[in-house]
């Protein structure tokens, strides 16, 4: 359900782009086509705005309206750039939960563990690891960097044999969905040998 929000959400975000975006230019492509005359030479012609939408814009109060509503678009656009900017990583993991309380433990302390197991692995360099979707129901994203020489297969092998089984075991979960990405390193260059 989390993860069809999210879609949902990137889908709203691209079609408003869209629509912000087209209107603008539709606008202008409209008053451009108009001013050169596309449209006839009496559109071209005639003033922007009628004598009625003149004397209505010159009233007092007009710009003051216009800074009120300037201000909200700008308070609307800074809100959404800052929710672009989160990340659906959970701060806090759920482990026990009953009449009496909970028992929590910071997400970072989970990837840390994660990350430190995993690095230690023979052919990883280096490991970054995200909870991310519930605190009760926990998503991992794992993502591996390998040396070039690595054995991709064994990696893949130990991270879901011992990682995964003792990231459940530590959450006492039994199962943790998880997405893992593993990249090589770009392999060193020979060094060039000087000339005798």
């Amino acid at each position: 359900m989390v993860r069809d929000r999210a879609r949902r959400s990137a889908r709203g975000n691209r079609w408003g782009l869209a629509v912000v975006g087209a209107v603008p230019l539709a606008a202008g492509l409209a008053a451009l086509a108009a001013g050169r005359g596309l449209f006839g030479a009496s559109l071209a012609e005639s003033p922007l705005l009628s004598a009625s939408a003149a004397d209505f814009l010159g009233r007092p109060w007009v710009p003051y309206a216009a800074v009120a509503v300037a201000f909200v678009a700008g308070f609307l656009a800074l809100r959404w750039l800052m929710i672009q900017g989160l990340n659906d990583t959970v701060g806090r993991l759920v482990l026990d939960k009953g009449n009496d309380g909970r028992v929590e433990m910071s997400e970072s302390v989970a990837r840390g563990a994660l990350e430190q197991e995993v690095a230690d692995y023979p052919g990883v360099r280096r490991a970054r690891a995200r909870l991310t979707e519930s605190s009760d129901a926990p998503h991992l994203r794992l993502a591996l960097t390998l040396d070039d020489d690595a054995d991709v297969r064994g990696v893949w092998q130990r991270v879901r044999s011992d990682a995964l089984a003792n990231l459940r075991s530590s959450l006492d979960l039994e199962r943790v969905p998880a997405v893992v990405r593993m990249s090589m390193t770009a392999p060193a260059k020979n060094p060039r040998r000087g000339l005798a």
